[in-house]
């Protein structure tokens, strides 16, 4: 008031102009002009009577609005107006269109704006923030557990509990799972989707270290079965900032609340199953969602109906299969190492870096975001999963040997070699024992011809040498060559103790 006197006195007692007046006060010449036309208005002039008071300079200046038809005007409903404000592309100024052009005789723009304002401030905390509808779930582990029994021990173990919220419309879900680790974090994102009945365009989790790898405000570093997730459900995983719980302080309410009528409420109730405490906490959050919220008017699950559910993407047709994903090098011998069982990579991976997709029926090997391989899961420890195009192609070669082969190919050279195999085969534990030498005695038909093997192999059925350098002598020194004439007999040899053979006179 002060101020205005000064106003009053340089433009009216002095006749200055509204710029000069506005630069001696201080007050921008539009308002300058603003107070002298409500004083010309009010019938002050300078010099103002003695009896004029500040607070009756003000009341005549300023003189209160007209209530009677404030109140005569509709008051918006603002629960509706909050409620259409999180859909996707509503604008304030949209609504209100939209009011006046159904109450004529409204709020202004200006002051339809304000009280929505003043109505935001005295509604509950967790809707001052807007959320478009279907946008965001926001999901955490609660801090406290719930103790489950053994039936049979009596022995207690503590369950810890899942809790998601969506952004738009606070609908909640809870889920007891054994563990924090990857695997349940996964199935209780399964599970949320599921009872929601549909995807949200995001995921707004903690910074939790069974999914999110790399903490960080601009390039978080997800975990890729938790992006594998996601991309299956068509979503996008945005991690909250670091020490940041406004981020996400939709489900650090829904916490508390599940935390004060859901866990506080069973806390006198023993449990002896997983899925006995489920069902449980299954009743407890379909009682909190059918709770009309105050101020609001409506309960989570009509609000959920209403505003998140026609605009939550479909739930793809088959359910995520939960897999997790290991880099591995390929070892010298192409395999790679997946809970404790191996398993072939192409041979030209040998010493590169692939990645494994591991599921509990299959194992598939990805390098350089190509599919190279793919094996059933085997839970048998130390042993090997081989692919026979992985193989080198001399590997290969002597892998295809089998019993039945390596008689066909001693039956190429003729009956003494077939004999011969057999005896080395049959003195070994398993067959393959022995594979090695008989490979090698084939082999040797490459230098010094079938009917000379045949012959070193009838000697050496004689004397009792049925191993590869046996055979190899007989040939390096000739004495194959007494046999290459002779006939073979025409059955087995006779054996009998009493009989010595030629081989006991050598």
């Amino acid at each position: 008031m002060r101020k205005i006197r000064d106003v009053l006195r340089l433009s009216q007692g002095l006749g200055m102009s509204r710029r000069l007046v506005g630069e001696a006060t201080g007050i921008g010449k539009t308002a300058v002009g603003e107070y002298v036309r409500r004083a010309a208005v009010a019938g002050l002039s300078w010099p103002i009577s003695d009896k004029i008071d500040d607070a009756e300079l003000e009341r005549r200046l300023f003189p209160p609005t007209d209530t009677a038809s404030c109140a005569a005007r509709t008051e918006p409903d603002w629960s509706h107006i909050h409620a259409e404000l999180k859909g996707r592309g509503v604008t304030l100024a949209l609504l209100w269109q939209e009011y006046r052009a159904e109450h004529a005789q409204g709020y202004a723009y200006s002051w339809f704006c304000e009280r929505h304002s003043e109505w935001r401030k005295c509604i509950s905390a967790t809707m001052r923030q807007t959320h478009l509808a279907g946008e965001k779930l926001f999901v955490d582990w609660a801090g406290d557990t719930m103790p489950v029994f053994d039936p049979t021990t009596g022995e207690e173990h503590r369950a810890h509990i899942f809790v998601a919220a969506l952004g738009a419309s606070n609908y909640t879900y809870a889920e007891a799972r054994w563990t924090e680790t990857l695997p349940d974090w996964i199935g209780a994102h399964v599970n949320a989707f599921a009872a929601i009945g549909g995807v949200s365009k995001a995921l707004v989790p903690d910074n939790l270290k069974a999914g999110i790898t790399k903490p960080s405000r601009y390039e978080p570093g997800i975990n890729r079965t938790y992006q594998d997730f996601a991309d299956h459900y068509g979503c996008v995983v945005l991690p909250a900032r670091v020490m940041k719980p406004r981020d996400k302080a939709k489900v650090e309410v829904a916490v508390q609340i599940v935390q004060r009528f859901v866990l506080a409420k069973l806390r006198h109730r023993r449990f002896f199953s997983l899925a006995e405490l489920n069902a449980a906490i299954r009743d407890c959050v379909t009682a909190i969602n059918a709770k009309i919220m105050r101020r609001i008017g409506k309960s989570r699950y009509e609000l959920l109906e209403t505003i998140d559910r026609p605009a939550l993407n479909a739930l793809p047709t088959t359910p995520y299969n939960y897999a997790e994903w290991k880099r591995a090098r390929a070892a010298p011998d192409y395999h790679i190492e997946i809970a404790g069982h191996y398993y072939s990579v192409p041979s030209k991976l040998i010493r590169e870096m692939v990645e494994a997709r591991i599921t509990s029926a299959t194992v598939e090997i990805f390098h350089k975001g190509q599919r190279v391989a793919s094996h059933a899961f085997s839970a048998v420890r130390n042993r090997h999963t081989t692919i026979t195009e992985h193989m080198p192609s001399a590997h290969r070669r002597y892998a295809e040997w089998t019993p039945a082969k390596m008689m066909t190919e001693a039956a190429s050279i003729g009956p003494a070699a077939i004999a011969l195999v057999e005896a080395i085969m049959k003195a070994k534990p398993h067959p393959e024992q022995g594979f090695r030498s008989c490979l090698g005695i084939i082999s040797l038909v490459r230098t010094y011809g079938s009917e000379r093997v045949e012959a070193a192999s009838r000697r050496g059925n004689d004397i009792g040498a049925t191993t590869y350098s046996s055979i190899k002598s007989i040939l390096q020194n000739g004495l194959d060559k007494a046999y290459a004439n002779s006939k073979a007999p025409d059955g087995p040899p006779i054996r009998h103790a009493n009989i010595r053979g030629r081989g006991y006179y050598h």
